[in-house]
């Protein structure tokens, strides 16, 4: 077990691609369905990756609105017409979306012995369905829609401290995403970050955060 003097008060996790398996490209597929010439496909993935940050950085529209509104416009980068009832059914697929498999166990034995607190850039009715598949107790369930704003945004960072009434250094964050999430709580004054790394940006120097590629490699560092 960590010692006293370096025990986090809580353990915070984005989820979607974090825990959470995200992967839509079967969904995107079908609704490019004879549309987008193969050899556009990597290009259409990373691009549309991006609409969808550039589509949190405003202020709050549900979730499914933002998935619309990114597959929508990247479309029109590509030149193809707009598609409608692709958010619905983009947010059907995350609600069906699995936990990792290197996810239930190690997330147990930190809800067994941490406080558990998800950060999540969706709405209260994905995470409804979600967060029971995970196999943990979570302290607290905290959402986009709660905070009505998005990570990267600061605000859904300070409705977390507000909400558990909290200080940077009372976390050790767990996230997938760095630009989403190390970035701006780097420069909140969090220091106990994680970058659990699928593959999703580039590992970069300058934001104090440690890379691992498993939960228990965490778990380790907290002595469990």
């Amino acid at each position: 077990m960590a010692d006293n003097n370096s025990r986090p008060k809580y353990i915070s996790f984005d989820i979607y691609g974090t825990l959470i398996n995200w992967d839509t490209d079967s969904t995107t597929r079908r609704l490019l369905a004879g549309r987008l010439p193969e050899e556009q496909w990597p290009a259409f993935k990373k691009v549309f990756r991006g609409y969808r940050f550039d589509g949190v950085l405003g202020d709050y529209k549900p979730y499914e609105e933002i998935l619309q509104n990114s597959f929508d416009r990247v479309c029109r980068f590509f030149g193809i017409g707009p598609t409608p009832g692709a958010g619905a059914e983009f947010a059907e697929t995350v609600r069906g979306f699995a936990a990792h498999d290197d996810v239930p166990a190690p997330l147990k034995l930190m809800g067994d012995n941490y406080k558990l607190v998800a950060l999540s850039n969706a709405d209260d009715s994905f995470l409804d369905i979600s967060i029971p598949k995970l196999g943990a107790n979570f302290h607290a369930v905290l959402t986009a829609e709660q905070a009505q704003a998005y990570k990267p945004r600061y605000q859904a960072f300070e409705y977390m401290l507000d909400t558990l009434n909290a200080k940077p250094e009372d976390f050790l964050h767990i996230a997938s995403h760095t630009r989403y999430d190390m970035h701006p709580m780097h420069d909140m004054g969090f220091r106990n970050l994680w970058v659990l790394d699928r593959g999703y940006d580039p590992i970069t120097g300058g934001y104090d955060y440690k890379s691992v590629k498993s939960l228990d490699e965490i778990n380790r560092h907290l002595g469990l």
